[in-house]
């Protein structure tokens, strides 16, 4: 769960049709092993979850509720499935352009941080360490314990226990505090 935990304040950016999209990753959870049953990975390897059996720091895009496309990272060593699910951004730069493809409402909600960036199935398997990509995760800002808020993941209604309780979700609690701050810290 240590990446899960440390891409709080990351930089998540996409560079969409020439303009640059940036937002500090403010909530994230954590899936790992072919034994967390709240796992994609946990019926083992399939042509969906190839991209979290890849090496770490690429990027695990998959379609869900038949609507919403979700962003992982990679986060353990090639050959073990691991991920880091982002769920929320704070947007930073490009705000107007993630506002308008999301029709005025929030980049709070994993399918929603993808709609407001055009994340999709092109971006999966990407590469998030590349910033020569079009879309990569960099330094931001560091978040004090203090100001993370650690809990059980959220929606896993069929998952059993003890996998539905574990507090491998991570959330800042005043995202306007990391937001003013990485706009001001240089890059």
């Amino acid at each position: 769960m240590t990446v899960a935990r440390e891409l709080i304040g990351a930089r998540l950016v996409r560079v969409l049709d020439g303009v640059k999209l940036v937002g500090i990753i403010t909530e994230t959870e954590g899936y790992i092993g072919e034994e967390d049953q709240a796992c994609h990975a946990r019926a083992g390897r399939t042509p969906r979850t190839l991209p979290m059996y890849g090496p770490p720091g690429h990027a695990y895009v998959y379609f869900t509720y038949g609507h919403h496309w979700m962003l992982n990272a990679v986060t353990e060593r090639e050959g073990f499935p691991a991920a880091a699910l982002i769920r929320a951004i704070w947007p930073i730069e490009g705000a107007e352009v993630m506002s308008a493809r999301r029709e005025g409402r929030d980049t709070f909600g994993p399918g929603k941080l993808c709609q407001a960036l055009g994340i999709g199935r092109g971006e999966n398997n990407v590469n998030l360490t590349e910033p020569a990509q079009s879309l990569w995760i960099e330094a931001g800002v560091k978040v004090p314990d203090s100001a993370v808020t650690i809990s059980p993941r959220v929606g896993l209604y069929s998952v059993p226990e003890p996998w539905k309780s574990k507090p491998w979700r991570f959330l800042v609690k005043d995202p306007t505090v990391i937001a003013s701050e990485a706009k001001q810290s240089p890059r």
